[in-house]
C-alpha cells in the first residue's frame, strides 16, 4: 500500500493527518497503551489478531471511494512522534442526506487537556468546508460523560436515546443520540 493521499490539517498544538502504512507501528502501540482506557466504550468485535495493514488499506479504499475520512491526531511539537488520538467520519451519504458518523477516541495521557476538541473542531470544518456535508452524527453512552461534554462543546444537539443501540463488552448499550448541522455549527 503507497498511500499517495495527503490531507494536513493544522491546530495551535496539533497536526491532523490521514493515516498511512508507515503508521502500523504506532496504530499497535495506541491500541496497547489504551485498551483498558478504551475497553468501556468500545465494542470487542474484531479487536483480538487485528491485520492494521489490511486495515489501513480498507480505510484508503474508503477515502478514495468517498465512504470514510480518517484523522490521526499527532503534536506539532512532536509531528514524528506517536500518534495521540484519532477520529473518524464513516458512513458518508451522499445525495439528499449528506450525513456521516463521528467516532474518537484520545491517548489516556492527554485526555483533559482540550486536545479532542481542538482536533475534532478542526476535522468537523474540512468536512463541511472540503467534503460539503450537511449533518454529522455523533453518539455516546450515558455514563461517557467527557463525550457528552465534549459534543455539547462543538455544538451538538442531543436528539434523542436509542435504547439497546450497540453491543459493547457482551452488553446492549443505550446510547444518546446527537447531531450537528453545517449552520448551526461552532465556529
Amino acid at each position: 500500500m503507497e498511500n499517495k493521499l495527503q490531507i494536513l490539517l493544522n491546530t495551535q498544538r496539533l497536526i491532523l493527518r490521514l493515516p498511512n502504512e508507515n503508521d502500523i507501528t504506532q496504530l499497535q502501540a495506541f491500541e496497547q497503551r489504551n485498551r483498558e482506557h478504551m475497553s468501556p466504550w468500545r465494542s470487542a468485535t474484531g479487536e483480538q489478531g487485528k491485520d492494521h495493514k489490511a486495515q489501513l488499506i480498507q480505510w484508503e479504499q474508503e477515502f478514495k471511494e468517498g465512504k470514510s475520512v480518517r484523522f490521526l491526531f499527532l503534536l506539532k511539537e512532536d509531528p514524528e512522534g506517536a500518534i495521540i488520538g484519532f477520529c473518524n467520519f464513516s458512513q458518508i451519504f451522499r445525495g439528499p442526506f449528506q450525513a456521516c458518523y463521528l467516532g474518537y477516541h484520545i491517548d489516556a495521557a492527554f485526555q483533559g487537556k482540550g486536545l479532542m476538541s481542538e482536533a475534532v473542531a478542526k476535522a468537523i470544518e474540512y468536512m463541511f468546508e472540503q467534503q460539503k456535508l450537511h449533518r454529522i452524527m455523533a453518539n455516546y453512552m450515558p455514563s461517557n460523560e467527557r463525550s457528552a461534554r465534549l459534543l455539547h462543546k462543538l455544538g451538538f444537539v442531543v436528539e434523542g436515546c436509542a435504547k439497546k443501540y450497540l453491543l459493547i463488552n457482551g452488553r446492549w448499550e443505550d446510547h444518546i443520540l446527537t447531531s450537528l448541522t453545517n449552520e448551526n455549527r461552532v465556529s
